[in-house]
């Protein structure tokens, strides 16, 4: 007989999670940072709607990505001399198992952005985190390790930050910012090289985000690659410095590309009801255009708007024909995509010492959640009127993005990882 309850109890749990909204990679299931789920909680603090909170090892950028009863984040420790991949049991937060590798030599990174700042991704099966020069890496769910691919140094003086992606039998990834900055496809059973393309970085003939020396190295792109489907195709885009650059899955060879980009990207490019959205970094350039053309669509830019007054690290989100921006010095912006044109544009409410946010916004139903520097998660409405729904302080420093997955929220601060869920019945008990 109890036997037969564990079996009962196991398929429960099955179901449970096989019909859980899972958060795959950064950014979401579509890499888009929205859920097709909508009932989250909006309102919640450090004691209130909080269902587990766990200490972690040390500090990190990277955000929590969820599959079925299980998240992972990545950390890195000493410094980068070890970098490592942690999972979590999504019901209790009880550590289940952490794997790395080591690296001993000391890598370059700005000291704001910590190692191991690019976040996993998994396709249920495996889940593939970038440890930058130490290599790429694929675990399954028990923490084996089941390869490790080399694709060499990546040296830059800010470090790195863009996570791989899974397309197909996949894995995509962009190895940079720095002078051996590539894309790489890596069969995602094996690790084995697909193919590559050398992505050369180009210093602009003006100069208008600040970084005026054409030596100090501020150049690159930190964006995560997005693969969407336009015109019957696949492709890879990836703003990289000074251009928006379109790939072919199936060998690397480029499908179009346009000018107009920042030399530094900081954030991801978002595709939302046709049309691709991408932003610059300091003062950045902010491009709308169609995907599915062919060679130099430069000319082709939906709308194009060079030298922004603000800083943007936060990637967009793409609703109703307008584009919702978490921009970095704490305010929050809504564009017409039609246009261009600028709706609103409001500081951001924050309850502690730095409203600042470089945490992409994460939409469920009609809801922003964007993550400040003080650890608030204010919650916004996407919609062409201003509305703050409600701010969520839990007292910690964070620059993650957080993973909506099943009516929960987690959320990776500098120092701990939380599940912010509504009360169910029996934890009142």
């Amino acid at each position: 007989m109890n036997r037969m309850l564990a079996l009962v109890l196991v398929g429960a749990c099955s179901v449970t999670f096989a019909t859980a909204g899972n958060w795959p990679s950064w950014r979401g299931p579509s890499q888009d940072g929205i859920s097709p789920e909508t009932k989250f909680p909006t309102t919640w603090s450090k004691d209130k709607n909080v269902r587990w909170r766990v200490a972690l090892p040390d500090v990190g950028n990277s955000s929590p990505v969820v599959w079925g009863g299980t998240v992972f984040v990545t950390q890195a420790l000493e410094d980068g001399k070890r970098r490592t991949l942690m999972a979590f049991d999504r019901a209790t937060g009880a550590k289940r198992w952490q794997q790395g590798v080591g690296f001993a030599e000391n890598e370059p990174h700005h000291k704001t952005n910590p190692h191991c700042s690019a976040s996993p991704v998994t396709d249920g099966e495996r889940v593939v985190v970038s440890y930058g020069s130490a290599g790429i890496v694929a675990y399954d769910f028990a923490g084996k390790e089941l390869w490790r691919t080399d694709l060499g140094k990546q040296v830059h003086d800010w470090g790195q930050g863009s996570s791989p992606a899974i397309h197909g039998d996949l894995v995509i990834i962009y190895h940079g910012p720095g002078a051996f900055s590539a894309l790489h496809a890596l069969d995602k059973r094996t690790g084995a090289k697909k193919w590559s393309v050398p992505l050369k970085e180009t210093h602009p003939a003006e100069r208008f985000d600040g970084f005026a020396g054409k030596n100090d190295g501020a150049l690159g792109t930190f964006s995560t690659p997005l693969v969407v489907k336009a015109g019957g195709r696949d492709e890879i885009i990836l703003p990289v410095a000074n251009r928006l650059r379109a790939f072919s899955p199936a060998d690397g060879a480029e499908l179009w590309n346009a000018d107009g980009m920042n030399p530094l990207v900081y954030s991801s490019p978002t595709y939302g009801e046709g049309k691709l959205v991408t932003m610059g970094g300091f003062f950045g350039s902010m491009m709308v255009i169609h995907p599915g053309g062919q060679g130099d669509v430069t000319g082709k830019r939906l709308f194009y708007e060079r030298r922004m007054k603000k800083h943007t690290i936060g990637s967009p989100i793409v609703k109703d024909g307008h584009a919702y921006v978490s921009v970095t010095d704490g305010f929050g912006q809504c564009y017409e995509l039609a246009t261009g044109k600028l709706v609103w544009e409001e500081r951001l409410p924050s309850s502690g010492a730095s409203g600042q946010t470089w945490a992409s916004a994460a939409m469920a139903g009609d809801r922003l959640y964007i993550v400040n520097q003080s650890g608030d998660t204010v919650v916004l409405r996407a919609a062409p009127k201003y509305e703050v729904i409600a701010v969520n302080p839990v007292g910690e420093p964070s620059n993650s993005t957080p993973a909506l997955s099943d009516g929960e929220i987690f959320l990776r601060t500098q120092s701990g990882l939380w599940c912010i869920a509504e009360a169910r019945p029996s934890d009142a008990r």
